[in-house]
């Protein structure tokens, strides 16, 4: 039977699973499968498996559950692979690789922000400050120039607007990088022009959040700034 793995510890994490249950409807019963110094939670795979908040609740428990008790490599929702076996060969294979992981990740933890710039102020902003842009927009607002205008000035204002927001992530970035161990960046999506997560150690985390309070507060209410965390490191995985 296909089996869904949860996440890897080493055989010395206490796996303290009791009461809690695994995907699927009805709640599948957790299980470990272990090869040498490495264990893998892991349950039977529900035929049809998607993304429930049930399930995604289930999977996170189990993620918490863990974490208290000392370090994961947490898995993302909805890894599948065919039995036991086969997560017995795959800690085998990459007992080296887990191993390292676990040792990078020890005492830390994963925290994710997200920022967006109101649309309107980033606007104003851009043609108060790039002369370009404003000139091309009073003509257009005075009747003056070709029907060509505002596609060109559509285009300038595009640009600038990704330079800009790409200078905003580096120094974001930046202004939290020295209390991270490691740093992930991921494309943003929507309105935002930062997605990025942070490895911290747990002596850190209180300087982490007072530094991520500080910048959300230096960049204004303009910004829509989003720290999530402490959470499972599936970025650093």
């Amino acid at each position: 039977m296909a089996v869904y793995v949860y996440s890897i510890v080493a055989t010395s994490h206490p796996q303290r699973l009791d009461g809690l249950n695994g995907v699927g409807d009805p709640p599948t019963a957790l299980r470990t499968v272990k090869d040498g110094e490495l264990t893998a939670v892991v349950s039977d795979a529900p035929e049809e498996l998607r993304a429930k908040r049930r399930d995604l609740a289930a999977h996170q428990a189990v993620q918490e559950r863990l974490m208290a008790d000392g370090t994961v490599l947490p898995l993302q929702f909805g890894f599948v692979t065919d039995d036991d076996a086969a997560v017995r060969t795959v800690l085998e294979e990459r007992a080296e690789q887990y191993t390292e992981r676990l040792e990078a990740l020890e005492g830390s933890t994963e925290y994710h922000l997200k920022a967006a710039q109101d649309e309107d102020a980033l606007l104003r902003q851009v043609l108060l400050e790039n002369d370009r842009a404003r000139e091309l927009n009073e003509q257009i607002r005075s009747g003056q120039g070709g029907p060509d205008l505002p596609l060109a000035l559509g285009e300038l204002v595009a640009q600038e607007v990704q330079a800009r927001q790409d200078r905003l992530a580096d120094s974001v970035i930046e202004a939290l990088r020295g209390l991270a161990q490691e740093v992930r960046a991921s494309e943003p999506t929507g309105n935002d022009f930062v997605n990025v997560s942070f490895l911290v150690h747990r002596e850190d985390e209180e300087a982490f959040r007072t530094a991520e309070k500080e910048l959300a507060d230096e960049l204004g209410g303009d910004f829509d700034v989003r720290l999530r965390g402490p959470l499972p490191a599936y970025s650093f995985v």
